[in-house]
């Protein structure tokens, strides 16, 4: 989600500051509101009569989306003999998912590589063996079936490791959410700042909007290490997350 700019009547300021009479009254209220990012924030040049603040705001979302990786990565001594091991796997890996009720076609291959393994001991780096690499991804929107696939793939042995992140795909609504939060934040603190110096707030007018989106990985390591046929799967019974959409709102507003 971009930046939002609602600059009013900027063009001039300078002006306008150099031509106030000594006796005029310059009021520059700005207020920090600390924040965990790093990211750097638009530079916004003193005006006078206005407050600026910046706060953070999240929303926590239930994930709507599973979303299952397996690696496949087979090493031999030919390109074709590893071509052939890896079609070997993939396949069983078509299996499972038909097993459970899946059309292959929903599942993704993100890459596919052939690389030949030299032995770099040889002055000749003489070609000793060849790795063939690929990676599937499925999404789910059935958690149900996160569990059986997730064994099933360990017990087939096929693939170098697995990961699963729960996600949010329909991200809009909880960008709108953080987004509000921290603009009610950031407002609030302009406000209680305005008060206390027996001022009131004005309107809007400059903003700036930076959302950030904090994926969780259930299972980043291998899981050829499970248990086979160990009752139930690591995911059952748990719930899944949270995604956590934060925002963060840079605000100038204008004093009565």
């Amino acid at each position: 989600m971009g930046g939002v700019d609602t600059r009013k009547g900027f063009q001039g300021s300078t002006s306008r500051r150099s031509g106030m009479k000594p006796v005029s009254i310059f009021l520059a209220m700005f207020l920090a509101v600390t924040h965990a990012f790093s990211q750097d924030r638009p530079a916004v040049s003193a005006q006078a009569n206005t407050v600026y603040a910046g706060a953070d705001g999240k929303f926590e979302a239930a994930p709507d989306t599973a979303q299952i990786q397996c690696n496949i990565s087979v090493r031999d001594d030919t390109s074709q003999e590893a071509y052939q091991h890896a079609a070997k796997d993939v396949e069983q890996v078509r299996q499972v998912l038909r097993a459970n009720g899946i059309d292959p076609k929903t599942a993704s291959v993100g890459f596919f590589s052939v690389e030949p393994m030299y032995d770099w001991k040889n002055p000749k780096q003489k070609v000793v063996a060849y790795r063939v690499t690929t990676d599937v991804t499925l999404k789910l929107k059935d958690f149900s079936k996160v569990g059986p696939i997730t064994q099933q793939l360990a017990d087939a042995n096929v693939s170098e490791s697995q990961t699963l992140s729960y996600i949010l795909e329909d991200m809009e609504e909880a960008k709108k959410k953080a987004v509000e939060d921290a603009y009610r934040r950031a407002r609030n603190a302009a406000d209680t700042l305005a008060r206390t110096s027996g001022r009131t707030l004005g309107e809007l007018s400059y903003a700036s909007v930076d959302v950030f989106e904090n994926p969780h990985i259930v299972m980043p390591r291998a899981m050829s290490a499970m248990a086979a046929a160990a009752p139930p799967a690591p995911t059952e019974e748990f719930t899944p997350h949270a995604v956590t959409v934060t925002a963060h709102v840079n605000a100038l507003f204008n004093l009565k």
